[in-house]
């Protein structure tokens, strides 16, 4: 049995290596000391003050929207409040989401040089918008870790033919697809997209969704799951506590304000902030130019490198602080 798994395996990655050469893809031989050597000495230093005028500058915003959105219902024009109401919604969300980017870099210990000031910056911040901080945290590391491996990268991991039910590439009469009359029907695909840009997020959070095959209840919530080591088990239920005392907030304020209040004024924006989240994240690491790499081949820089960025827009790209067209 061994030597026909090992046979079999062989076999893969010929097919593997033979479609990258019929690609022309290289494999990089760069190394991590080049690539810092490639980058200006003052990108690696990190300002706190700074880094709190990007937090007043989103919250100011975020407040500026509030306010004026608090006079949308005074129109008068039913056909007009139609219209603000959406635009609101949209520029909430790409601030917010600025804001969601602000605790992704305290995640990465870049906000300050202060790990008490960035993990306490970043636990304010995620938990605002409903985020475990310390368990994504915990989960993000261990993605750019392993960035682009096949069994080991946590998320956004491409489906094997085999997984799919697929045959071998090279017995494929339509190796790239389509296979299936609904594969590419337009009412599927966005079926799927709304699924993803709704669902998505919060999915990836309670049930792992597109990351790894874990076994139990592997959640963002569940601090005794594979996703976490012993050590990180109560900053993961400190970050369960965070949400829900969130959640608990925004009951709060459904009591005193008004239950639609808070849908129009925080849940839509926060709908549209995890839009943003599964679409950046979903198109930096999914190309057809980007392969993703099995053991033998795989390596932290190579791995590092499997980024795309892409631009949005001036405005959306100044709001995001770059996050996707500089990650």
């Amino acid at each position: 049995m061994a030597t026909k798994r090992n046979t079999s395996n062989e076999s893969a990655n010929k097919l593997n290596i033979d479609e990258a050469i019929a690609r022309n893809w290289e494999l990089p031989e760069f190394t991590i000391k080049e690539i810092r050597d490639a980058i200006p000495a003052h990108c690696f230093r990190r300002d706190t003050f700074r880094s709190f005028t990007y937090v007043i500058h989103d919250f100011a915003f975020i407040a500026a929207l509030a306010y004026a959105a608090s006079y949308i219902d005074q129109v008068q024009s039913a056909a007009l409040r139609m219209i603000l109401w959406p635009l609101y919604w949209i520029a909430q969300g790409i601030v917010g989401t600025g804001v969601w980017v602000i605790g992704h870099e305290c995640g990465h210990q870049a906000f300050s040089p202060s790990k008490t000031i960035n993990n306490s910056v970043g636990y304010v911040l995620h938990t605002l918008l409903l985020v475990p901080y310390h368990s994504w945290r915990f989960s993000h590391s261990r993605h750019h870790k392993a960035t682009g491996h096949m069994t080991k990268d946590q998320v956004f991991l491409p489906k094997t033919r085999t997984k799919v039910g697929l045959p071998p590439r090279d017995k494929d009469p339509h190796p790239d697809g389509p296979h299936d009359a609904l594969d590419e029907a337009p009412i599927v695909v966005f079926y799927r997209m709304f699924v993803m840009f709704v669902f998505g997020w919060p999915a990836y959070l309670f049930i792992n969704a597109t990351g790894q095959n874990y076994p139990g209840w592997a959640s963002h919530f569940n601090p005794s799951c594979a996703i976490f080591d012993e050590n990180q088990y109560w900053d993961v239920v400190s970050s369960n506590i965070g949400v829900l005392s969130m959640v608990g907030f925004l009951g709060y304020c459904g009591q005193i304000f008004g239950s639609l209040n808070v849908i129009k004024y925080y849940v839509i924006p926060y709908l549209f902030v995890n839009f943003w989240l599964v679409l950046i994240t979903y198109l930096q690491h999914t190309d057809p130019r980007l392969p993703h790499y099995r053991e033998n081949v795989w390596n932290f820089q190579r791995g590092a490198a499997l980024t795309v960025d892409r631009s949005f827009g001036t405005i959306i790209d100044y709001f995001h602080h770059h996050i996707a067209d500089t990650h």
